[in-house]
Protein backbone atom coordinates (compact mmCIF):
# COMPACT_ATOMS: atom_id res chain seq x y z
CA UNK A 1 0.00 0.00 0.00
CA UNK A 2 2.81 2.41 0.88
CA UNK A 3 4.65 1.69 -2.36
CA UNK A 4 1.50 2.32 -4.36
CA UNK A 5 0.94 5.58 -2.50
CA UNK A 6 4.53 6.68 -3.03
CA UNK A 7 4.28 5.75 -6.70
CA UNK A 8 1.07 7.78 -7.02
CA UNK A 9 2.63 10.82 -5.36
CA UNK A 10 5.77 10.53 -7.47
CA UNK A 11 3.70 10.26 -10.64
CA UNK A 12 1.61 13.28 -9.59
CA UNK A 13 4.71 15.39 -8.93
CA UNK A 14 6.25 14.40 -12.26
CA UNK A 15 3.00 15.13 -14.08
CA UNK A 16 2.68 18.54 -12.43
CA UNK A 17 6.30 19.41 -13.20
CA UNK A 18 5.80 18.50 -16.85
CA UNK A 19 2.50 20.37 -17.02
CA UNK A 20 3.92 23.55 -15.48
CA UNK A 21 7.05 23.25 -17.62
CA UNK A 22 4.94 22.94 -20.76
CA UNK A 23 2.95 26.05 -19.88
CA UNK A 24 6.04 28.11 -19.13
CA UNK A 25 7.90 27.09 -22.27
CA UNK A 26 5.02 28.12 -24.51
CA UNK A 27 4.67 31.63 -23.01
CA UNK A 28 7.54 33.21 -25.02
CA UNK A 29 5.94 31.97 -28.27
CA UNK A 30 2.80 33.91 -27.40
CA UNK A 31 4.72 37.11 -26.60
CA UNK A 32 6.65 37.23 -29.90
CA UNK A 33 4.62 39.08 -32.58
CA UNK A 34 6.13 37.46 -35.73
CA UNK A 35 5.19 33.82 -35.01
CA UNK A 36 1.47 34.59 -34.63
CA UNK A 37 0.67 34.76 -38.37
CA UNK A 38 2.65 31.61 -39.25
CA UNK A 39 1.34 29.61 -36.29
CA UNK A 40 -2.34 30.43 -36.85
CA UNK A 41 -3.14 27.98 -39.69
CA UNK A 42 -1.67 24.86 -38.03
CA UNK A 43 -3.57 22.67 -35.57
CA UNK A 44 -0.48 22.60 -33.33
CA UNK A 45 -0.76 26.34 -32.77
CA UNK A 46 -4.26 25.86 -31.38
CA UNK A 47 -2.81 23.50 -28.80
CA UNK A 48 -0.10 26.03 -27.91
CA UNK A 49 -2.68 28.78 -27.47
CA UNK A 50 -4.77 26.52 -25.23
CA UNK A 51 -1.75 25.90 -23.01
CA UNK A 52 -0.94 29.61 -22.90
CA UNK A 53 -4.48 30.49 -21.80
CA UNK A 54 -3.65 29.44 -18.23
CA UNK A 55 -0.28 31.22 -18.02
CA UNK A 56 -1.43 34.83 -18.60
CA UNK A 57 -4.22 34.46 -16.04
CA UNK A 58 -1.73 33.44 -13.37
CA UNK A 59 0.75 36.14 -14.40
CA UNK A 60 -1.96 38.79 -14.37
CA UNK A 61 -3.13 37.80 -10.92
CA UNK A 62 0.41 37.58 -9.58
CA UNK A 63 1.60 40.83 -11.12
CA UNK A 64 -1.34 42.92 -9.91
CA UNK A 65 -0.65 45.14 -6.94
CA UNK A 66 -2.72 44.52 -3.85
CA UNK A 67 -5.75 46.69 -4.45
CA UNK A 68 -8.33 45.14 -2.18
CA UNK A 69 -8.59 46.26 1.39
CA UNK A 70 -8.31 43.28 3.73
CA UNK A 71 -9.87 43.27 7.19
CA UNK A 72 -7.38 43.83 10.02
CA UNK A 73 -9.02 41.30 12.36
CA UNK A 74 -7.88 37.72 11.65
CA UNK A 75 -11.27 36.25 12.61
CA UNK A 76 -13.02 38.52 10.13
CA UNK A 77 -10.35 37.84 7.51
CA UNK A 78 -10.92 34.09 7.87
CA UNK A 79 -14.70 34.55 7.81
CA UNK A 80 -14.48 36.25 4.41
CA UNK A 81 -13.48 32.93 2.79
CA UNK A 82 -10.59 34.11 0.63
CA UNK A 83 -9.04 30.62 0.58
CA UNK A 84 -10.90 27.54 -0.64
CA UNK A 85 -10.70 24.15 1.07
CA UNK A 86 -9.32 21.09 -0.72
CA UNK A 87 -11.60 18.05 -0.57
CA UNK A 88 -10.41 14.44 -0.76
CA UNK A 89 -11.79 11.02 -1.64
CA UNK A 90 -12.17 8.35 1.03
CA UNK A 91 -8.82 7.20 2.47
CA UNK A 92 -6.93 9.36 -0.05
CA UNK A 93 -4.55 12.26 0.31
CA UNK A 94 -3.81 12.99 -3.36
CA UNK A 95 -5.29 16.15 -4.87
CA UNK A 96 -8.16 15.79 -7.31
CA UNK A 97 -8.29 18.09 -10.36
CA UNK A 98 -10.85 20.26 -8.56
CA UNK A 99 -8.64 20.49 -5.48
CA UNK A 100 -5.60 21.36 -7.62
CA UNK A 101 -7.56 24.15 -9.31
CA UNK A 102 -8.61 25.51 -5.91
CA UNK A 103 -4.97 25.42 -4.78
CA UNK A 104 -3.89 27.32 -7.90
CA UNK A 105 -6.41 30.02 -7.02
CA UNK A 106 -5.29 30.00 -3.38
CA UNK A 107 -1.65 30.31 -4.46
CA UNK A 108 -2.51 33.27 -6.70
CA UNK A 109 -4.26 35.00 -3.80
CA UNK A 110 -1.35 34.27 -1.46
CA UNK A 111 1.11 35.66 -4.00
CA UNK A 112 -0.91 38.86 -4.12
CA UNK A 113 -0.71 39.04 -0.31
CA UNK A 114 2.89 38.10 0.54
CA UNK A 115 2.59 38.98 4.24
CA UNK A 116 -0.19 36.45 4.89
CA UNK A 117 0.78 33.24 6.70
CA UNK A 118 -1.57 30.26 6.84
CA UNK A 119 -2.28 27.10 8.78
CA UNK A 120 -3.41 24.11 6.71
CA UNK A 121 -5.62 21.81 8.79
CA UNK A 122 -5.95 18.17 7.73
CA UNK A 123 -9.39 16.67 8.45
CA UNK A 124 -11.01 13.25 8.00
CA UNK A 125 -14.45 11.71 8.32
CA UNK A 126 -15.37 9.64 11.36
CA UNK A 127 -14.61 6.26 9.84
CA UNK A 128 -11.37 4.43 10.75
CA UNK A 129 -9.41 4.70 13.98
CA UNK A 130 -8.38 7.94 15.63
CA UNK A 131 -4.69 7.22 14.96
CA UNK A 132 -5.30 6.40 11.29
CA UNK A 133 -7.32 9.58 10.80
CA UNK A 134 -4.67 11.74 12.47
CA UNK A 135 -2.02 10.28 10.16
CA UNK A 136 -4.26 10.69 7.09
CA UNK A 137 -5.07 14.29 8.07
CA UNK A 138 -1.34 14.97 8.37
CA UNK A 139 -0.74 13.56 4.89
CA UNK A 140 -3.56 15.68 3.45
CA UNK A 141 -2.20 18.87 5.02
CA UNK A 142 1.33 17.99 3.86
CA UNK A 143 0.14 17.33 0.31
CA UNK A 144 -1.57 20.72 0.17
CA UNK A 145 1.47 22.48 1.66
CA UNK A 146 3.82 20.76 -0.80
CA UNK A 147 1.61 21.70 -3.75
CA UNK A 148 1.44 25.34 -2.65
CA UNK A 149 5.24 25.37 -2.31
CA UNK A 150 5.43 23.86 -5.81
CA UNK A 151 3.23 26.75 -7.00
CA UNK A 152 5.66 29.31 -5.56
CA UNK A 153 4.49 29.99 -2.00
CA UNK A 154 7.31 30.09 0.55
CA UNK A 155 7.18 27.10 2.88
CA UNK A 156 7.86 29.38 5.86
CA UNK A 157 4.42 30.92 5.34
CA UNK A 158 2.64 27.56 5.70
CA UNK A 159 2.10 25.62 8.91
CA UNK A 160 0.27 22.29 9.02
CA UNK A 161 -1.70 20.38 11.65
CA UNK A 162 -3.91 17.31 11.64
CA UNK A 163 -7.19 17.15 13.50
CA UNK A 164 -8.20 13.79 12.04
CA UNK A 165 -11.89 13.30 12.82
CA UNK A 166 -11.85 15.59 15.89
CA UNK A 167 -13.23 18.77 14.28
CA UNK A 168 -15.87 17.81 11.72
CA UNK A 169 -17.28 20.48 9.45
CA UNK A 170 -20.57 18.61 9.09
CA UNK A 171 -22.10 16.48 11.85
CA UNK A 172 -23.84 13.20 11.13
CA UNK A 173 -23.28 10.06 9.12
CA UNK A 174 -23.48 9.15 5.47
CA UNK A 175 -21.48 10.02 2.40
CA UNK A 176 -23.02 13.47 1.98
CA UNK A 177 -21.69 14.41 5.43
CA UNK A 178 -18.43 12.48 5.24
CA UNK A 179 -17.33 14.08 1.97
CA UNK A 180 -17.54 17.53 3.60
CA UNK A 181 -15.27 16.38 6.43
CA UNK A 182 -12.53 14.91 4.19
CA UNK A 183 -10.69 18.17 3.59
CA UNK A 184 -7.75 20.45 4.16
CA UNK A 185 -8.98 23.71 5.60
CA UNK A 186 -7.11 27.04 5.53
CA UNK A 187 -6.78 29.40 8.47
CA UNK A 188 -5.00 32.74 8.09
CA UNK A 189 -2.76 33.04 11.16
CA UNK A 190 -0.76 36.20 10.42
CA UNK A 191 -0.96 39.31 8.24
Amino acid sequence: MRNATRLTITALVIFLALYVGACKSSAPKMDAPPPQPTAAPTPDSAEVSEEVVHEPVTETIVSEEVTEELPEDLAQLNAEGYLADAFFDTDRFDLSPAAREAMVQNAAWLQKHPTISILVEGHCDERNTREYNLALGERRASTVRDYLVFLGIAQQRIQIISYGEERPFAVGSGDSVWKLNRRSHFVIVAR
